[in-house]
């Protein structure tokens, strides 16, 4: 995150009342400290404190029981409390933009996430494996970080329309990616991947694929089989040939085949064009 400092200076500040006495938006207000008005708004269901200073989290915070939304971006916390996982009708929660370098499991908790779950621009190493009780999630970001994998239990999160995992330590992805019948779009790039299990063959929904800048020197043919894929970027690899099967997907509208070390032009590529695909070569 970039430095600021004008915005460590102590400000005395009046808490900030709206037209929805449900909600406090305290946004950039350079706070170091969350107002401790805010404890006696045991009804608050918004509360965005997004890109403060906040190094630490008053415990009582944990007690706003009917909070809904909750942004703590853009701030420079370290620790999460387990006790986030009272708050059980979160349905969005932002923790992106901080310095966290875990996430407790007591996160899986959190039963009502529907909205997203972004973790985003961390220090993270793992995720917890309670994550994949968050079934009802559809968007989760943890791009950013220090991940060397995913954790098994992703293959739980059964409502899940996108995955963002790009610039991690990725090697490898789960089997049980193959168990997410409701992805769209998947975001893998500035990874170090170099082959994708099986079980994504099964991935019918999925329209975005994202291998940019990893390390595949091939690609297999199931890949072909995504018969939803509307766009295939493989920018920045190690790639020498391309399967046939990819360029009878009848659906695709954008290859990125650059900085690709292929050994000729794949075939099949003219007539993907005609149907409308723009290829970059």
């Amino acid at each position: 995150m970039a430095s600021d400092h004008g915005r460590h200076r102590p400000r005395t500040l009046t808490v900030v009342r709206t037209d929805q006495p449900d909600s406090m938006y305290l946004d950039h207000q350079r706070l170091t400290a969350v107002p401790e008005a805010l404890a006696n708004h045991t009804g608050l269901r918004r509360l965005h404190l997004w890109g403060n200073a906040l190094a630490d989290l008053p415990d009582w915070l944990w007690d706003l029981r009917q909070l809904e939304e909750l942004n703590l971006a853009g701030n420079e916390l370290t620790v999460i409390s387990p006790r986030i996982g009272q708050l059980h009708k979160l349905r969005l929660l932002d923790l992106g933009h901080n310095a966290l370098q875990a996430i407790p499991g007591e996160l899986g908790q959190l039963s009502e996430l529907s909205g997203y779950l972004y973790l985003h621009q961390n220090r993270l190493t793992a995720l917890p494996a309670t994550l994949g009780r968050l079934v009802t999630l559809p968007y989760l970001n943890v791009s950013a970080n220090r991940l060397t994998r995913l954790p098994a239990t992703i293959g739980g999160l059964a409502a899940l329309k996108e995955l963002r995992a790009s610039d991690n330590q990725l090697t490898a992805m789960p089997e049980s990616i193959g168990q997410l019948d409701a992805l769209r779009e998947l975001w893998l790039d500035d990874n170090q991947l170099g082959r994708l299990p099986n079980s994504m063959a099964r991935l019918e929904e999925l329209r975005v694929l994202s291998l940019r800048n990893n390390r595949f020197d091939s690609l297999a043919d199931w890949v072909g089989q995504l018969s939803s894929l509307r766009s295939l970027d493989l920018r920045g690899n190690h790639l020498t040939a391309l399967p046939a099967s990819v360029v009878a997907l009848s659906g695709l509208e954008r290859l990125d085949l650059r900085w690709n070390p292929l050994d000729r032009e794949p075939p099949g590529l003219a007539e993907l064009e005609r149907r409308g695909c723009t290829v970059w070569r």
